[in-house]
């Protein structure tokens, strides 16, 4: 079968690979009907590897839906031809954290992520192998479409983790610092849950422009501090959503937020911590956090919100390519050219 594969900096391959297969009774394999490029995918693509991407030449990407082609015995929730999206996040399936969702703290492994290295084979290819099935995958329900799964496999849970992480209750005012897929689903959840001013702050002027068609105010970084202070008569933000995951982002939300505030941290970016501001929070009496999504756990929530209309993840997909085109489409969604926000791309 044919997959994307990691060859070094800014080198992605559409190349043979082994088929995927049935390893365990508990597996099902994926026809992919539709896959995309996650920011955190650009990191590797940078050559800025997580841990067990050191090596080149590994199949990459963690987001996809597709048609069930094969079933292992074991599978309860499944058959051949049922059309499911996958999560990102994958735990062992058995233990009782994964079984209620949350397999961040499964206890029999370390959750795994497809596409990091050559643990889980990625799902940027023809055929995706799904461990543990019947709690890492589900069915795509009635009146969801491809677009709007494919962010349910990771971007949306990973933006409403990010809001409820930050504490955002009715009437206050939240910070978003990054604009990409996942800060801009950051800013509708918000507003989901009742934020009554949302600041939108991201370099790309395009974006800011979408953040503020939600109803966010937009900002450059440059401004934001001082537009922050001026808005609110001094008090700054009840909270903030970082979703970029560099130390000079980090900085600006928590600097955005007002004394007893909340700094929410979902970027999967860069930041090395050595400069962390532990006198600050300390000082300020900041909650701070920052945590990969458990996907399953947000999964009925979410389906509910954009069946009812008050979510919709697929305004923010801007370009579909073949999967040979794997190679310009990471090149554009890294360039930001022609609007590239969220990349999918199909068999």
């Amino acid at each position: 079968m044919k997959a994307l594969c990691y060859r070094g900096p800014r080198t992605i391959h559409y190349e043979s690979v082994a088929d995927a297969r049935l390893e365990d009774d508990s597996d099902i394999v994926l026809r992919m009907e539709a896959c995309g490029i996650c920011g955190s995918d650009l990191h590797i693509y940078h050559g800025q590897p997580f841990s067990g991407t050191e090596t080149p030449c590994f199949s990459v990407g963690h987001e996809a839906v597709g048609e069930v082609m094969e079933v292992g015995k074991a599978v309860r929730r499944f058959r051949s031809g049922d059309r499911v999206m996958l999560s990102a996040s994958v735990g062992c399936g058995t233990c009782r954290n994964c079984l209620i969702g949350n397999v961040l703290a499964c206890t029999n492994a370390p959750m795994r992520i497809y596409g990091i290295g050559r643990g889980l084979a990625g799902c940027q290819a023809e055929a995706i192998r799904v461990p543990a099935a019947d709690v890492n995958a589900r069915l795509i329900p009635e009146g969801i479409s491809v677009e709007q799964a494919i962010m349910l496999t990771d971007n949306l849970p990973t933006a409403w983790f990010g809001c409820i992480n930050a504490g955002i209750r009715p009437g206050d005012t939240v910070v978003i610092v990054g604009l990409g897929p996942i800060g801009l689903m950051a800013v509708e959840s918000a507003f989901v849950l009742g934020a009554s001013q949302v600041f939108a702050i991201d370099l790309v002027p395009e974006r800011r422009q979408i953040a503020a068609s939600l109803g966010a105010t937009p900002l450059e970084p440059a401004t934001a501090l001082a537009e922050v202070h001026d808005a609110t008569d001094g008090r700054m933000a009840h909270c903030a959503v970082e979703a970029v995951g560099l130390d000079a982002t980090i900085q600006l939300a928590i600097a955005l937020v007002a004394r007893q505030g909340t700094v929410s941290v979902v970027g999967a970016g860069t930041a090395t911590s050595k400069d962390f501001p532990i006198r600050e929070l300390l000082i300020r009496n900041l909650t701070f956090r920052a945590g990969v999504c458990s996907v399953q756990e947000h999964w009925e929530s979410l389906i509910r919100f954009i069946q009812q209309g008050r979510l919709h993840p697929e305004r923010f997909v801007s370009h579909s390519l073949p999967l040979s085109q794997g190679a310009e489409a990471y090149r554009m969604f890294d360039a930001r050219t022609d609007g590239a926000l969220k990349m999918l791309m199909t068999p």
